[in-house]
């Protein structure tokens, strides 16, 4: 009795030895790798596609702040999510149909640039399901989101022509386009509406992917005198940081505004007096949630102060005077109530 005791609990032993390592083998297989993400603790079979403009997922901006948000969905939904850089605009419809040709039941254009090349591969596979920031694009199968760009920049704007020292402000630019006019109209009407003396130099870059060219912008301005430069340049707009950083350690102070997320988080304190954020993670969430529940409509989103889709980062209180924050929040109620319009073009 004794011995076959013995035996038992040796084969019962040699079992969960065996089991603990097939658990170990498929909680390997579970990581994935090459921009492919998911979650342990929950599984789907749903898999969302983002293609970058050129600017690249690591822009410190706009597309990392998309594909942060996709990767967030990931880990909450258990979707399997992947993007595709795009070097070139050469590049967009392949990536594109990289991902609608594998199936994937959403593909995200992060950017207006990608408007022909989702509005093409739309029409071409009209029961696949695409999304696209910044930019319209009338197809069915196809959801929009746009901001309105003005009314953040404004409330920028005021920030910058209470604070600056000098009454010179810049602006720095990506490609001259109808979206990068709406930061920079509205950001000059803040200004005027609090300071008429104060002066805004423009000066864009041609490019979303060219630091050295948003450093050399910057450094042309803040030679002109200005004290602080609000950017809407995307990757080039690294160069801008790295321009007030170079002048800040010869101890030259200048500022930065920093666009579509808080970029105190990257460039530190020291240098960006407040940012601009465009909410474009929430609404890359929102609507890659509405596939994994099987609610995905096409159509056109737009996102306003008065949906919180734009608005101040929160660090913004570290170098604005409460003061000057709360003139912020009475131009914004100003604005949410229609009783200012703010320029676009």
């Amino acid at each position: 009795m004794k011995k076959m005791f013995s035996m038992s609990l040796v084969m019962l032993l040699a079992i969960s030895v065996i089991l603990a390592g097939c658990g170990n083998k498929n909680q390997g297989a579970s990581n994935a790798s090459g921009g492919d993400t998911g979650s342990s603790a929950k599984t789907s079979n749903v898999q969302i596609g983002m293609v970058t403009d050129v600017g690249g997922v690591n822009d410190k901006s706009f597309n990392q702040s998309a594909w942060e948000a996709l990767q967030a969905t990931g880990k909450d939904t258990g979707a399997k999510v992947k993007y595709l850089q795009s070097k070139s605009d050469q590049d967009y419809i392949p990536n594109l149909n990289q991902f609608v040709k594998g199936d994937f039941n959403l593909t995200w254009g992060i950017g207006f640039n990608l408007a022909n090349a989702i509005g093409q591969v739309a029409k071409e596979n009209p029961n696949k399901n695409l999304a696209i920031i910044d930019s319209v694009v009338d197809a069915p199968n196809v959801k929009s989101v746009v901001f309105a760009e003005n009314e953040g920049s404004f409330l920028v704007g005021v920030v910058a022509g209470k604070l600056t020292k000098t009454n010179k402000i810049g602006f720095v630019g990506g490609q001259d386009s109808p979206l990068i006019k709406r930061f920079e109209k509205g950001f000059e009407a803040g200004i005027k509406a609090v300071n008429p003396n104060a002066k805004l130099e423009v000066n864009y870059t041609g490019a979303f992917d060219k630091p050295d060219l948003g450093k050399a912008a910057a450094a042309t301005i803040y030679n002109d005198g200005a004290d602080i430069i609000f950017h809407a340049a995307g990757g080039s707009g690294t160069g801008v940081f790295n321009e007030a950083l170079a002048r800040k350690q010869q101890g030259q102070q200048v500022w930065v505004i920093g666009v579509d997320k808080d970029q105190s988080l990257e460039f530190g304190d020291d240098v960006t007096l407040t940012s601009m954020v465009k909410h474009v993670d929430e609404a890359v969430k929102r609507v890659s949630k509405e596939v994994v529940d099987g609610k995905f409509k096409g159509g056109v989103e737009t996102l306003t102060l008065k949906d919180n889709g734009i608005g101040l980062a929160d660090t913004s209180t570290k170098n604005v005077p409460k003061d000057v924050l709360d003139l912020v929040e009475q131009y914004k109620q100003k604005i949410i109530k229609g009783e200012i319009t703010v320029p676009s073009k």
